[in-house]
């Protein structure tokens, strides 16, 4: 809805499987098939306050796995996670597809192969992108406050936080129309990929400096998706959602502006 109508059509025409896609990731974490199981579970969040400082400025996520084996941690993978370089992958993937997608126009039959992997590669996207949003998907704190960590503001240890919130209330009291009304107007057109870089660490970041307003709006008025929602806490939600959804529309559009050679 927020694309300019510059986006090739058969893009714009993909909106319901461009959604369906969304929470394809989340079906691949299948613990009865667990080499595919491990292998994308990581991708899902980034604990910011394991990642040692600079660590992701590395270029990519063997080189900041290397980084994170130095600083000392036994289990780097499960300890940081890597949304932050699945979102920059996948991006740099889209280019890719998109700059190849301009040069086959003398071939229609792979000029549609490539809107197939175009259209997968942008919904799988989805997920990682909206995932940084939720800052549950930035911090150690990700379902109820960690046991071992100190809690003077007596948050919640409640180990169905998370989808209490990401989940059950978002289905109760989130309304499209408010998500539609509070997404950017426009995206932002980021084509050098050190400023891409730049804009998705700020969407993470901004996202973890969320962490306690979250659990303090559940501790003071809660996120009950059986009982009437506060304002407050409804405004949080729709802010997070439309905050995820402005930058995917950055980096949908930029991948496409940046694919024009």
């Amino acid at each position: 809805d927020h694309l300019p109508l510059p986006m090739p059509a058969f893009f714009m025409d993909a909106r319901e499987q461009l959604a369906w896609l969304n929470p394809e990731p989340d079906r691949w974490r299948n613990r009865d098939a667990p080499a595919m199981d491990q292998a994308w579970t990581y991708d899902h969040y980034v604990d910011l306050e394991n990642v040692p400082p600079a660590a992701m400025d590395a270029p990519d996520r063997f080189a900041f796995l290397r980084l994170l084996y130095e600083a000392g941690l036994e289990q780097p993978e499960r300890e940081t996670g890597f949304v932050y370089y699945r979102i920059l992958e996948l991006h740099e993937r889209l280019i890719g597809s998109w700059r190849a997608w301009r040069t086959e126009g003398a071939d229609p039959v792979r000029q549609t192969w490539l809107e197939q992997r175009i259209v997968n590669d942008a919904g799988i996207l989805v997920h990682y992108v909206m995932y940084a949003s939720q800052p549950h998907h930035t911090t150690i704190h990700f379902n109820g406050w960690e046991a071992d960590t100190p809690n003077p503001e007596g948050y919640t240890t409640d180990r169905d936080f998370h989808s209490r919130f990401e989940r059950f209330f978002v289905d109760a009291h989130v309304d499209e129309a408010a998500i539609k009304d509070a997404t950017r107007a426009e995206p932002h057109t980021v084509t050098d990929l050190a400023d891409v870089r730049r804009v998705v660490r700020a969407h993470i970041d901004d996202s973890h400096s969320r962490v306690q307003e979250l659990y303090r709006l559940d501790r003071d008025v809660g996120f009950d998706p059986q009982a009437p929602a506060h304002p407050d806490a409804v405004a949080f939600a729709v802010e997070r959602i439309a905050s995820g959804s402005s930058m995917l529309a950055t980096l949908w559009w930029s991948a496409w502006i940046a694919s024009n050679p």
